[in-house]
């Protein structure tokens, strides 16, 4: 008679993990240093557009790809064009809008907010 048990040798399902995508004014090597040591996946704009794309342009590339934009581009909803492009690219965003913080410190926010 087969066994009920389960056998352990299946691997566990996992989501998937989310990327994070720094736009040109979030990519810095702290940053992205501070991120990946924390364990989270992370995109730069610099290694998949030039670094002249227009916004509208890349943010409907970064939306089918589902990964997580994050940026301190504060302007953005001031900008219709952008705007725009980022809802109905149906990307997820995350704006850091304090200016007056070291790459470190902004850092240690995004880090600090990852889960």
């Amino acid at each position: 008679m087969p066994s009920k048990k389960r056998s352990g040798t299946r691997a566990a399902r996992r989501e998937p993990q989310l990327a994070f995508f720094l736009d040109r004014c979030t990519n810095s090597r702290t940053l992205v240093a501070a991120l990946t040591a924390a364990g989270a996946v992370v995109e730069k704009h610099s290694d998949h557009f030039r670094d002249d794309a227009r916004d509208e342009d890349w943010l409907s590339v970064v939306g089918a790809k589902g990964w997580v934009v994050l940026t301190n581009d504060k302007r953005i909803r001031h900008r219709t064009l952008e705007r725009n492009a980022l809802m109905a690219a149906d990307v997820r965003a995350f704006v850091l809008t304090a200016g007056h913080l070291t790459a470190k410190d902004a850092a240690a926010v995004w880090v600090r907010h990852l889960a």
